[in-house]
């Protein structure tokens, strides 16, 4: 199955310019989201992590459906404040200023190795944070896997660990 079928490009969204890829179209479509969670098992299988990590909040929706079929246990990257309890958290900057996300204290432990999940990757920002989150844990992050990545932005770039993407747009 060609997942690109099941995607589709909004234009000018969230700003005039940018041609946005919507993965609802895949979640709307049953074969299509079991296909895309069928090839992510996959490379987890392989992988062998101890903990999945979902970034929020299409990261969600992956790794809880990822978590399920393989019984590995799945935490959360959150934005700010949205976590109960004591929690862990990590700054970084934007092009327009800065954001925090965090995860729950106990979320990690020190050496498991982690697998983190997004829908995209763009830029690399969001990613790149959650990684460090991930290294104040002192824990082992294998990779991390998106649904799209568009390559033009080059956000692999600024990464130091392997990338996994099902879906690549040069454009």
């Amino acid at each position: 199955m060609d997942l690109k079928e099941h995607i589709r490009g909004i234009p000018d969204f969230p700003i005039p310019g940018i041609l946005f890829y919507d993965i609802s179209t895949i979640l709307a479509n049953p074969e299509a989201w079991s296909h895309t969670i069928d090839l992510i098992e996959k490379l987890v299988l392989d992988l062998k992590p101890d903990v999945i990590a979902g970034i929020e909040a299409r990261g969600f929706l992956l790794a809880s459906a990822i978590a399920d079929r393989t019984s590995i246990p799945m935490v959360m990257i959150r934005k700010a404040g949205k976590l109960p309890g004591d929690v862990i958290s990590h700054t970084y900057e934007l092009e327009y200023g800065s954001d925090t996300i965090e995860m729950q204290s106990d979320a990690l432990k020190e050496n498991e190795s982690v697998l983190i999940l997004d829908d995209l990757l763009a830029t690399g920002g969001t990613i790149a944070a959650s990684i460090n989150l991930c290294e104040k844990f002192k824990a082992n992050i294998l990779g991390c896997c998106f649904i799209v990545e568009l390559d033009f932005l080059k956000g692999r770039e600024m990464l130091e660990i392997p990338v996994f993407s099902l879906v690549n747009y040069n454009e």
